[in-house]
C-alpha cells in the first residue's frame, strides 16, 4: 500500500511538473498578434512589440526570447532591421528567421533610448511583459531567453543577475555592467561575444560579464585567454561548468557590431551562434 502511495505521488509530482512549465495562456485562444502594444509600468508608458509564428498552436508551449536593443535604438529597429552591413541589425536579431516558427519573441523599447533600469524599473517592466504575454501567449516557461546588442546585452545580463529563475539563458553580445547586478548569485546559461577591437565598451567589459557566470556556472577557466584567429572568431565552450548551466563565449577582431562576420563571409555568426546555445535546452 506504502509502494502504491509513494508509485501515485510521484506520478502527480511529475504530471504537476510539465502543468508548471505551461504558461497560462496555453489552450486559450490568443487575442495577441504581431503589432506593438502599450502597458503601464511605475506609472509609465512602456512600448513593446509581439511576433507570433504564422502556424500557432495554442496547445503548443513555445520558446519565448526576449530582444532589448542598443543605446538610441528602439524595438521598432530590431523589429525592421537597420544596416547590418554597416553595424546595425538585423530584424529580430537574425534569430526569428532561423527560429522556424519555433519560438515567440518580445522587443520592448527603453526609456530615454536605453536601459538605465532605474531603481529596477526596466526589470519591473520585464516581470509584467512576462505576465501580460504569457497569460495570453502558450509558452513553455522554463524556455525563457534573453538577448542583446551593447545596452541590450547589459539589459540581459541584468535580468540574468536578478531573474535567475525566470531565465533559461542569455546572450549578450558586445555587452557591459550598464543595468545593473541585483542578485547575481544563483548560475544561468550564459552565452557572451565581443569584440577586441570595440571603441565603445572595452573587451575587457564583456570579459568581466562572463567571468561572473564563469564562477556562478562553475566552469573551468581556459589556461589562457581565447584571442580571435585573424579576421575569424573563435567560440571557446567552457568545460566543467554545472549540470544545465553551460558557457560559450566567442572572441572577434572586430568593433562594436551586432552582425560581425567572419573572413570571406557575409553572414553574421551571432545569430546562429546564439540560436545554437539557445535551443540546446529542450
Amino acid at each position: 500500500m506504502y509502494g502504491l502511495f509513494t508509485t501515485a505521488c510521484l506520478l502527480l509530482a511529475s504530471v504537476t511538473s510539465v502543468i508548471a512549465a505551461n504558461s497560462p495562456g496555453c489552450g486559450k485562444a490568443k487575442t495577441i498578434t504581431n503589432k506593438q502594444y502599450s502597458m503601464t509600468v511605475n506609472g509609465k508608458n512602456r512600448n513593446y512589440f509581439v511576433w507570433v509564428p504564422s502556424n500557432y498552436n495554442q496547445n503548443n508551449p513555445y520558446r519565448i526570447v526576449y530582444e532589448w536593443h542598443q543605446l538610441g535604438g528602439s524595438a521598432q529597429k530590431i523589429v525592421n532591421g537597420e544596416n547590418p552591413n554597416a553595424g546595425g541589425v538585423l530584424p529580430y536579431y537574425g534569430l526569428r528567421d532561423i527560429s522556424n516558427n519555433t519560438a515567440i519573441f518580445v522587443v520592448p523599447d527603453g526609456l530615454s533610448q536605453g536601459w538605465g533600469n532605474q531603481n529596477g524599473e526596466d526589470v519591473t517592466f520585464f516581470d509584467q511583459l512576462v505576465k501580460t504575454v504569457e497569460s495570453d501567449l502558450c509558452v513553455n516557461d522554463k524556455l525563457r531567453f534573453s538577448t542583446g546588442f551593447s545596452y541590450g546585452g547589459a539589459m540581459s545580463y541584468a535580468l540574468a543577475c536578478a531573474r535567475p529563475d525566470m531565465i533559461r539563458a542569455v546572450a549578450v553580445i558586445s555587452g557591459a555592467q550598464l543595468s545593473g547586478c541585483s542578485g547575481g548569485n544563483t548560475p544561468v546559461a550564459y552565452y557572451g561575444q565581443h569584440g577586441t577591437s570595440d571603441s565603445v565598451l572595452n573587451v575587457s567589459m564583456g570579459r568581466q560579464l562572463r567571468d561572473k557566470f564563469v564562477g556562478l556556472n562553475g566552469c573551468q577557466k581556459p589556461a589562457s585567454e581565447p584571442q580571435p584567429n585573424g579576421g575569424n572568431s573563435v567560440k571557446t565552450v567552457y568545460q566543467g561548468c554545472k549540470a544545465g548551466y553551460p558557457l560559450t563565449w566567442v572572441i572577434h577582431n572586430g568593433d562594436h557590431n551586432p552582425s560581425q562576420v567572419n573572413s570571406g563571409s557575409s553572414t553574421p555568426f551571432a545569430p546562429a551562434n546564439s540560436w545554437e546555445f539557445f535551443t540546446q535546452f529542450t
